[in-house]
């Protein structure tokens, strides 16, 4: 598991030493539900809820635990993060590293067996996953959503998750997900589509952190970042130095900021390009770790990765 900050350990301590004391209330768990009628879901990631709510629609009661503009990378779970994972008969979690500082959490709910715990990106074949930092045990790239086919195997995964904590609904997971598979092939071509507007040289996404390794693979871009897959170090002023460089090399028109990270880092990049006598754009803001307000158009995986892909080909020439 990923090394703790420094100012999160002693959060992350307490949480979980209240985690032991609360799961202690969760043999009745399976007695509640029932009560209850629906199958209590939890997903991590604003992501993963999008999938359930497409697979089960009205069918489950879903919490989402990271909305809009969170960072999954630095969360650290409060107190209510905890009822809320005591109330569930189902934790959909994303995994490989991506919520780093919830995988204690999330590993003593599973193992206490009352729970069904699934990590989806852990369930992938590793040799369709991006190498990340082996050296620090943390082999894989997480962010495998901006690979539209990879997430179809993640929506695969999650509906089989769905049926087995309820297999009263099995034919309204079936169906559904069969319907939104379809959607996601469709949008897979639709994507593919539009960069081709792109000149190939053009094509360069360059980013405050590097969470579109995937989308680069799949869609044919070369990905640079002034951070690394994670958010937990802070950029130096080696790594803008570096990146500012590879904009004025490769002439590169505009560069991206995100919305879960402050983008002083990309207008710092911006900055020093003006500072050596070329320009260079902000070419918009593009969604990473997390899906926009659930009412807006980039409140859903489709919305999002159409936001983004229309934001790119417009930014850099299409």
């Amino acid at each position: 598991m990923r090394p703790l900050c420094s100012r999160s350990v002693s959060r992350v301590l307490s949480v979980v030493s209240l985690l032991i004391f609360m799961l202690t209330a969760c043999g009745m768990q399976g007695a509640q539900s029932e009560e209850r009628g629906k199958l209590e879901v939890v997903a991590t990631t604003s992501h993963l809820g999008d999938v359930v709510r497409q697979i089960a629609g009205d069918s489950v009661s879903l919490a989402t635990l990271l909305g809009p503009g969170i960072d999954p990378h630095t969360y650290v779970a409060t107190e209510g993060d905890l009822r809320t994972f005591q109330r569930a008969d189902l934790i959909i979690a994303h995994g490989r590293d991506l919520e780093a500082q919830l995988a204690r959490v999330l590993n003593q709910i599973g193992d206490r067996g009352s729970t069904m715990v699934i990590a989806v990106a852990d369930r992938l074949d590793p040799a369709q996953l991006l190498s990340w930092e082996p050296e620090r045990n943390m082999p894989f790239d997480p962010h495998v959503w901006n690979d539209v086919q990879l997430w179809k195997q993640v929506v695969i995964l999650v509906r089989d998750a769905l049926i087995a904590a309820d297999a009263a609904n099995t034919e309204t997971y079936q169906r559904r997900s069969e319907t939104y598979l379809a959607e996601l092939e469709a949008l897979d071509r639709e994507l593919r589509t539009a960069v081709a507007q792109i000149p190939p040289e053009r094509r360069i996404i360059v980013t405050a952190h590097d969470a579109f390794g995937y989308l680069g693979r799949a869609y044919g871009f070369e990905v640079e970042a002034v951070q690394g897959i994670s958010t937990e170090a802070e950029a130096s002023t080696a790594d803008i130095q570096a990146l500012t460089r590879l904009v004025i090399e490769r002439r590169v028109p505009a560069i991206f900021v995100e919305t879960t990270i402050s983008p002083r880092t990309i207008e710092a990049v911006q900055a020093a390009v003006r500072a050596a006598g070329r320009e260079v754009a902000l070419g918009g803001e593009l969604y990473s770790d997390a899906l926009g307000e659930l009412d807006s158009p980039t409140g859903t995986y489709v919305g999002m990765m159409r936001h983004n892909i229309t934001t790119i080909v417009t930014a850099l020439g299409g």
